[in-house]
């Protein structure tokens, strides 16, 4: 599995005044950042803007927000969801490092037992630095590094020695900074502090966030053993809130260990209309598979869940049900065979709808249910392992 990446707005005065925080603010909400770091005055000002994730640098001062037009006056009683200690201290250089980290007044704070603070903001100038930032991490939930000129090696440096308890968060401008931050060591950081104002790189930041955290998985081909009229049963159409591409759809079948690839409905026909959101996916008894990597039976989803969508490469991404479709419908009972990686033969199998406008990936390509026949080679997503309530589980289950 990949690991989860966010995306951090920064909005800090630093920025600007505050109809400039805002407008980052909101450009980064609509786009779908993780978290917003602010000061700690402005916290109360964006839970009114969204909901979305806040961290404030923190301020031992007494933050005085009556003599501000724009504030509403409650921005004491507002609570971040972490605190950052650094900005104007020892972190960003305002302060002198002092030769003994023991003596540190910013890792006091982090050190604290009532949780002043979570996080650590560090500007790497020189490996002192360096240093500061790999000791702040031992205390602290997260730890941002950022400097003046962008560079792999420190980068580097922390992603090898930050154990990982600590989520280090990496300084960026644009969104190719933040692939690199993302794909440093190969292992990457877990986060990268946005500092835009450009509400399209801050929109492709969030994409490459994305491509990021998505799965990649090894696709096979089985030969297709029988294409056999089952009867009628319960189908299950999966319409989701994302309009899929042509070479895209879900995994499906009767037996969680081989799941066939089911095309999205976005050919036209002279039947029907395109249905770009929808997977006519199976029957309700069958499994498909989850962003988290499990499965669920077609007859639990409700709208709201989340389903993994993927294209004929194995690239991965999630897509939230809408609306899940059930109707009694003519099936087919389509079986397979794969070669297992220790060199067995296993037969695999799905029911699905009997109609022309339900297609799944070959290797010549996608074909209508209705023209498949024995012989041809689909594409299946393999991997010989049982499972219980839909997760992995190491135990012999047969299924037939």
């Amino acid at each position: 599995m990949t690991r989860t990446r966010s995306v951090w707005i920064r909005a800090d005065d630093g920025v600007g005044d505050w109809d400039a925080r805002r407008r980052r603010i909101t450009a980064g909400l609509e786009a779908g950042v993780d978290w917003v770091l602010v000061d700690e005055r402005d916290v109360a000002r964006v839970r009114e803007l969204g909901d979305v994730n806040v961290a404030a640098f923190r301020s031992d001062a007494d933050v005085d927000v009556i003599d501000d037009p724009e504030s509403e006056g409650d921005g004491d009683d507002a609570e971040a969801d972490a605190y950052i200690v650094g900005k104007d201290g020892e972190g960003d250089g305002t302060v002198e490092m002092p030769a003994d980290l023991s003596g540190s007044a910013d890792l006091s704070t982090l050190r604290r037992s009532d949780n002043r603070a979570q996080g650590a903001y560090v500007r790497i100038f020189d490996e002192e630095y360096e240093s500061f930032a790999e000791a702040a991490a031992r205390d602290a939930e997260f730890v941002i590094v950022a400097g003046e000129n962008w560079q792999i090696i420190p980068l580097e440096n922390l992603i090898a020695r930050i154990g990982e308890d600590t989520m280090l968060i990496a300084g960026a401008t644009t969104a190719e900074e933040a692939r690199t931050a993302f794909e440093t060591l190969e292992l990457g950081a877990e986060g990268v502090l946005l500092d835009t104002d450009d509400p399209d790189e801050i929109r492709r930041t969030v994409e490459v966030r994305d491509e990021a955290d998505r799965e990649t998985l090894d696709l096979s081909t089985a030969t297709v053993t029988a294409v056999e009229r089952a009867g009628s049963a319960d189908r299950v159409c999966v319409d989701t809130g994302s309009i899929m591409d042509h070479d895209e759809g879900m995994l499906v079948g009767s037996m969680s260990r081989g799941l066939f690839f089911v095309h999205a409905e976005t050919a036209d026909s002279p039947y029907v209309a395109s249905r770009p959101f929808r997977v006519n996916a199976g029957a309700v008894h069958a499994y498909v598979r989850t962003p988290d990597g499990g499965t669920k039976y077609l007859s639990e989803l409700r709208s709201g869940d989340e389903v993994q969508v993927l294209d004929t490469e194995g690239r991965t991404r999630e897509a939230v049900v809408g609306r899940v479709k059930i109707e009694k419908r003519p099936m087919f009972r389509v079986q397979a065979e794969i070669e297992t990686d220790d060199g067995e033969v296993d037969r695999i199998e799905t029911l699905i709808q009997n109609a022309e406008t339900v297609k799944v990936a070959t290797a010549d390509g996608r074909k209508a249910v209705t023209d498949l026949a024995e012989g041809d080679e689909v594409l299946v997503y393999y991997e010989d392992v049982a499972r219980h309530f839909g997760e992995a589980v190491e135990e012999s289950i047969i299924e037939q």
